[in-house]
């Protein structure tokens, strides 16, 4: 009668100190572990059971992170103010210097990546940040990468999403661009025009050199003679009645 008393006094703390051990760490996720505040290993994914009060777990998602590098107000190189936002994507590759070497490895991250960004902007101009913005975004990613090496973490992709210009800037863009658009339209226009002429000179050797070219003017002379009212005198050069002659047959 007494023993059971006593084991549930001792099963019951026991069954605590267990369940408050269990620790379940998701397939995304690994778990660092500080044992009394000093790293010891870290947990991968599934049901594992720590130590309570001398052991706890740091969870840590290692899936592609997403973070947005707030709007900046950058010179660039031909002193001109544009303003930039990216977004940075990045992926924890050691939890263990994610979480022992950085305090908060998100912040940091960012932050670097903003600084990286004014850096790298600052020194070129703007036609080949608007012509090269990929180029741009990849020189920034290098740099991030250079300086988080230690931080157990890797930069996926770093997009420069909007790049806004000054206002006059911009009028002096679309006046640009549409002059270019009335440039390229003048040489259509040019290049249909002297396509036609050459066309029409064609036409013309080809009716002179068979005589139609006089049967042709018949025609228009005949035309414009309908009405009986009407006199017309029409000059014609010697090259058309030789012509006249070599097609009746005269």
């Amino acid at each position: 009668m007494i023993v059971a008393p006593i084991f549930l006094f001792f099963l019951i703390p026991l069954l605590y100190v267990v369940i408050s051990g269990i620790r379940i760490i998701d397939q995304y996720e690994r778990g660092v572990v500080l044992t009394l505040g000093a790293y010891s290993h870290t947990l991968s994914p599934g049901l594992r059971i720590i130590i309570p009060i001398i052991q706890r777990v740091i969870k840590v998602d290692i899936r592609i992170t997403t973070s947005e590098i707030p709007q900046q107000e950058v010179i660039t190189k031909d002193n001109v103010p544009v303003g930039i936002n990216a977004v940075i994507y990045f992926q924890v590759t050691k939890p263990e210097d994610a979480v022992l070497k950085v305090q908060n490895y998100t912040y940091a991250i960012t932050q670097y990546a903003q600084t990286a960004l004014r850096d790298v902007i600052g020194g070129i101009e703007l036609d080949s940040l608007l012509a090269e913005r990929q180029r741009v975004a990849d020189e920034i990613k290098v740099i991030v990468d250079k300086e988080i090496l230690g931080w157990g973490m890797d930069v996926v992709s770093i997009k420069i999403q909007d790049i806004e210009l000054p206002a006059d800037m911009k009028r002096v863009m679309a006046l640009q661009a549409q002059a270019e658009r009335e440039r390229r339209a003048a040489i259509i226009r040019a290049q249909g025009e002297l396509t036609a002429s050459e066309n029409l000179n064609k036409a013309m050797a080809q009716l002179a050199q068979s005589g139609a070219i006089s049967l042709r003017t018949l025609q228009t002379i005949e035309a414009a003679t309908a009405n009986p009212a009407s006199t017309i005198v029409f000059a014609l050069p010697t090259e058309i009645m030789e012509g006249l002659k070599r097609f009746t047959g005269k």
